[in-house]
């Protein structure tokens, strides 16, 4: 663990290893999840995040459980306190490991889910780390080890990760690490677009926004409210699947569970404000759509969808230029854009990189750890990377 010596100290993370008095991991069912006591001291563990992940918070998680694990198969693990919420995580028991027949304990997720980080309040990072690592310990099974994968690899919650597992003496390996685009600048928009691209980019751009207008009445809207909500989900689902992921099957309205979950998502998070719709539209009809949640000091760029018919002026990137005054939101700090790393536009408009990484934990007795540990070291010496 070299690069441990290179993080912040545990006086940095403002993290204590010793859970507070009368601290209890749960198991909570989807019956329990549903309870509006439960609802209420879940929306407030998320207020009080020290990492914000609103594909953990109530009104996501609970419709993405629902759709796509109808039988109930992940454990929804809560850490609670003086009557009060701590951390969540589902937890998943998997078979195989990146096509390999190992059997592992994993935080549950799925592929419209972008961040894996658990909902900690802060400062009980390391107890909720703490008591986790000690529930996979007596309940590990079949499973050799524990994989956590999206976590972000700065913050206090890779910080007390990484700090309760050195003092513990328990295994640990970085086994993947990928950097995405994120936004993250105190540059007006303007002045952003500026540094980013060069101004024959730029030229291009308004050029390509010039050509568009002269099809029709071109506009751009933002909304932060309900109003409206159903029909452009409708329009949105409409607009993805027309292009290559409808093509490849792999749009939202191709599986009536990700068309849930998703008209869900954005109802949940509109009813609490945490949702921006962006929207350019020619002559009344969208032809590129962003869906962004909002998470203060932080946001995600959930999902966009252009009209490929008219690729030639480029309507995707034309709608993140707009997207840039999200700079211009004194509540947010940042964006980070939930895209695949190198990605061919938003890499070259959003200059700064948010690092995610998969993370793999001993578990169990000395036995198990002794396999891990050679597991973890053949995995290592493939992917180049350091324990």
């Amino acid at each position: 663990m070299a690069w441990l010596d290179r993080l912040p100290s545990e006086r940095d993370s403002g993290s204590t290893l010793a859970a507070p008095p009368g601290a209890v991991l749960r198991r909570l069912s989807a019956a329990d999840l549903g309870e509006g006591a439960a609802r209420a001291q879940w929306d407030d563990l998320a207020a009080r995040a020290a990492e914000p992940n609103p594909f953990l918070e109530s009104w996501f998680l609970a419709p993405a459980l629902a759709a796509l694990d109808p039988a109930g198969a992940a454990e929804v693990m809560v850490l609670e306190a003086g009557g009060r919420w701590l951390g969540l995580l589902p937890l998943a028991r998997l078979r195989r490991y990146y096509g390999r027949p190992l059997p592992h304990l994993g935080n549950w997720s799925h592929g419209n889910a972008f961040l894996g980080a658990p909902l900690v309040a802060r400062g009980a990072e390391a107890a909720f780390w703490t008591a986790l690592l000690a529930h996979a310990d007596g309940a590990a099974g079949p499973a050799l080890f524990l994989h956590l994968t999206d976590q972000p690899l700065t913050g206090p919650l890779a910080i007390a990760l990484m700090r309760v597992c050195a003092g513990q003496r328990r295994p640990i390996g970085l086994v993947h690490r990928e950097e995405r685009a994120l936004l993250a600048s105190d540059l007006s928009p303007e002045a952003y677009l500026e540094a980013a691209l060069t101004g024959k980019k730029r030229k291009e751009l308004r050029r390509q926004h010039a050509r568009l207008s002269d099809q029709g009445a071109l506009a751009f809207a933002r909304s932060r409210d309900e109003a409206g909500l159903a029909e452009w989900t409708g329009d949105f689902l409409a607009l993805e699947a027309a292009g290559w992921k409808g093509r490849a099957g792999s749009a939202l309205a191709a599986d009536p569970a990700t068309t849930a979950l998703f008209a869900a998502a954005l109802e949940g998070s509109a009813a609490r404000n945490r949702l921006e719709r962006l929207t350019l539209s020619l002559d009344g009809t969208p032809v590129a759509m962003l869906a962004t949640f909002l998470a203060p000091p932080g946001a995600f760029a959930f999902k966009t969808a252009f009209a490929e018919d008219f690729a030639r002026y480029s309507p995707g990137v034309l709608l993140q230029r707009e997207n840039l005054g999200l700079l211009a939101d004194p509540d947010l700090a940042w964006c980070d854009s939930c895209a695949a790393a190198n990605h061919p536009m938003i890499d070259h408009l959003w200059r700064e990189r948010r690092a995610i990484g998969r993370f793999s934990v001993a578990i169990g007795g000395r036995a198990r750890r002794a396999a891990f540990s050679l597991l973890l070291k053949a995995e290592m010496a493939r992917s180049g990377s350091q324990a």
